[in-house]
């Protein structure tokens, strides 16, 4: 199937084929007949695309300072490389469509029914069935694929409150200023619409609007007094995009005392307090499709708001719009100014790119029964390439920590990169474009039975990482799991049974890589010197994220001591090279976290895990106390040494936590017949150590 993609890097639109998504559960797969192309968010995109570094840092200085931020702790390679891996993840363009379901992970939708969603422009989408919705008799494609667009409209309306009779301003009559009219005139307001364009204007009055043309030099506020009979109006909604902050100001002269003002496009924010202060105006920013909008847990864990509580979510929100297409009140026809047969795609966004005038920018997807090469959940990308020793790889997951750290450290070991999936195929064949993997897929299934593969390396969410693991092991495949192992004690006793039921065990290793860091290495060979107890401080400035974020899910991400400290007590177990004994944990908030440990020899080890920090100050400082020496590693970057006869600094122009050399030793044992870099046992009890730490025992 094939999907249109920008680069973030250059702007390029492309029609790349990507392999086609599976169903999941609350899932609907769906072949699109139509959508529509949003030319103001759209073209948006593709104007920050095409923008030179200079221009892209001046539209997002909140994004230059965290890199800043990172230059000074990590180095500059680091960070260039970071950057470049987020500028090189595709962006799928395209969320307002209308198609035919195709299977469904849902009882209230069945295949064959006809529905919206806010899929991307692909042939097959793959879309949580709270952002779907029925199309209803006598709603044709064309009409029903406005729906998501008509959906943002409605949103910013809902946010407004207007009643009966009052007066709206729609300041910029595109695509969603001109549904706003439609709208705010079924809800038997009077409307005012105010845009440069005497094109938009005249279709802003086919649907009962007065306008004002401020090409033509009309002024805007006083149209609004006599619009208002003198009054004020009553609100304005601004569906404009511009950098001005001069919209906002209008609307706060145009609006009577306690008036309400939101926004549904992009402006300027430089608020004047004169201009909001003496009317006690109110003033929102509305976003998106309504309530549900960017909370996982109604979008993909499919729990709705209560009915009786939230009376317009996302979906609703379609199916009022969908209702209005039906009974007439919300004609979009008009709208429609080009179409595009979905082959000639680029085309379009070369139109929404130019001068010529448009609106409604339509796709059309080819029609009849979906082809093999349409629905294949594989696709092949490159010829195979030469045999390598140790036999294929392939990845599960193709997210950013695969691009940038896993898939380059294989490859830089010379491995063979045969097969990548993901959930949505997207990421998977993008990657595996970039880096020469053989075929690009959908199917784990068939990737885990792949007699071609003799590894397989999962970097997927945490939550998923143990039932994988299994599943490879139980395929006789040699596993490389990011971490964590597994989430819970009833996922690592699953993992010790399969393991001890195989008569022939593959290797398993945990991308612990922080024990091959060449500081590490050193660290570890000099307190091999050392007879007695030792004590580690290991500081970790890991810094707050969103309490929504999914890696403080229980279920899909575990928490951040699950996830991430892992690694440090790992570090602390190696270096000790012994078994930990007791722990005593201390937390502040589910973020920060102190953890003591005391192992077998003696040895004492604390991790402190902050999210309280800030940000200038370096992620890691190990320190290593013992017979009266000091070892103080900053950042992977510098090592030095107090007391060490021979030694005293160590440091490294960028920052190396190991990952190479980890996946190297694990290819090393693979090819030839090693065990595993690091022990099964130590494996789980590091494991087991950092479930009993995250429990707070």
């Amino acid at each position: 199937m094939r999907q249109v993609l920008q680069s973030l890097r250059d702007g390029a639109t492309s029609l790349a084929t990507i392999p086609c998504p599976g169903v999941s559960r609350g899932h609907l797969v769906i072949r699109i007949r139509t959508s529509i192309i949003s030319a103001g968010t759209e073209r948006m995109l593709l104007d920050f695309g095409n923008a030179n570094w200079i221009d892209k840092a001046r539209q997002q200085p909140d994004k230059v300072r965290m890199v800043l931020d990172k230059f000074r702790t990590d180095g500059i390679a680091a960070t260039i490389e970071s950057v470049n891996a987020k500028l090189d993840q595709p962006i799928a363009l395209g969320y307002s469509n209308a198609g035919v379901v195709l299977e469904s992970g849902d009882p209230a939708f069945q295949p064959a029914d006809r529905v919206v969603s806010n899929g991307p422009h692909a042939e097959v989408v793959c879309v949580p069935k709270s952002l779907c919705a029925h199309v209803p008799q006598g709603v044709n494609d064309e009409a029903a694929s406005f729906a998501v667009v008509a959906a943002i409209a409605l949103e910013a309306i809902r946010l407004a409150t207007p009643t009966l009779g009052e007066s709206f301003v729609v300041t910029g009559l595109g695509l969603i200023g001109l549904i706003t009219v439609q709208l705010l005139r079924a809800h038997g307001c009077r409307v005012l619409g105010t845009d440069l364009d005497p094109r938009k204007l005249g279709l802003a009055r086919s649907f009962g609007a007065e306008t004002v043309d401020l090409s033509a030099g009309e002024d805007p506020i006083r149209a609004a007094e006599r619009f208002s009979r003198g009054r004020g109006v009553d609100g304005v909604i601004i569906a404009a995009a511009t950098k001005s902050d001069e919209p906002v100001h209008q609307a706060a002269l145009m609006c009577r005392k306690r008036g309400r003002i939101v926004l549904v496009g992009v402006t300027g924010l430089n608020l004047s307090r004169d201009d909001f202060y003496k009317k006690e105006l109110s003033f929102q920013v509305s976003c998106s499709y309504g309530p549900g909008r960017y909370d996982p847990n109604y979008e993909e864990g499919g729990q709705d708001y209560p009915h009786a509580y939230v009376r317009w979510t996302a979906q609703r929100n379609f199916e009022a719009v969908l209702d209005m297409m039906a009974d007439g009140r919300l004609n979009v026809a008009p709208l429609i100014t080009h179409r595009f047969p979905f082959d000639r795609a680029l085309e379009a966004y070369e139109l929404i790119q130019s001068k010529e005038f448009h609106l409604g920018v339509l796709l059309e997807y080819p029609e009849g029964q979906p082809s093999e090469r349409l629905l294949s959940p594989t696709v092949t990308l490159h010829s195979n390439p030469p045999n390598a020793a140790g036999g294929a790889v392939g990845f599960i997951g193709a997210g950013a920590y695969a691009t940038k750290v896993l898939i380059p450290a294989f490859r830089n070991a010379e491995a063979t990169l045969h097969a990548i999936a993901s959930s949505g195929g997207t990421t998977a064949a993008h990657a595996g474009r970039k880096f020469g993997f053989v075929e690009a897929t959908t199917d784990i299934d068939a990737l885990l039975a792949n007699p071609k593969l003799d590894t397989v390396v999962i970097a997927t969410r945490h939550d998923s990482h143990a039932r994988l693991v299994c599943r490879a092991l139980q395929a006789g495949k040699h596993v490389f799991v990011e971490k964590p192992l597994a989430l819970r004690e009833e996922e690592l006793c699953e993992i010790e049974s399969v393991w001890s039921s195989l008569e022939r065990r593959p290797l398993l290793m945990v991308g612990f890589n922080r024990r091959f860091a060449p500081h590490i290495i050193r660290m570890r060979k000099l307190l091999q010197s050392v007879h007695g107890p030792k004590a580690f401080v290991y500081t970790v400035n890991a810094g707050s994220v969103p309490h929504e974020h999914w890696t403080l899910d229980p279920h899909k991400g575990g928490g951040r001591i699950r996830g991430e400290a892992c690694h440090f007590l790992d570090l602390l177990r190696h270096l000790a090279g012994c078994a930990a004994e007791s722990l005593k944990v201390t937390s502040l908030d589910e973020q920060t976290v102190s953890i003591g440990v005391s192992y077998a020899d003696g040895s004492t080890g604390t991790v402190h895990y902050l999210a309280n920090g800030h940000k200038s100050f370096p992620k890691e400082r190990l320190e290593v106390f013992c017979a009266g020496r000091i070892l103080q590693l900053d950042n992977f970057r510098t090592l030095r040494a107090f007391g060490w006869l021979g030694f005293h600094t160590m440091r490294l122009w960028s920052q190396d936590k190991g990952a190479n050399a980890c996946v190297a030793a694990f290819l090393k044992a693979v090819r030839e017949g090693d065990p595993s870099p690091i022990p099964f046992e130590e494996l789980v009890e590091v494991t087991r150590t950092t479930l009993q730490a995250a429990n707070g025992r």
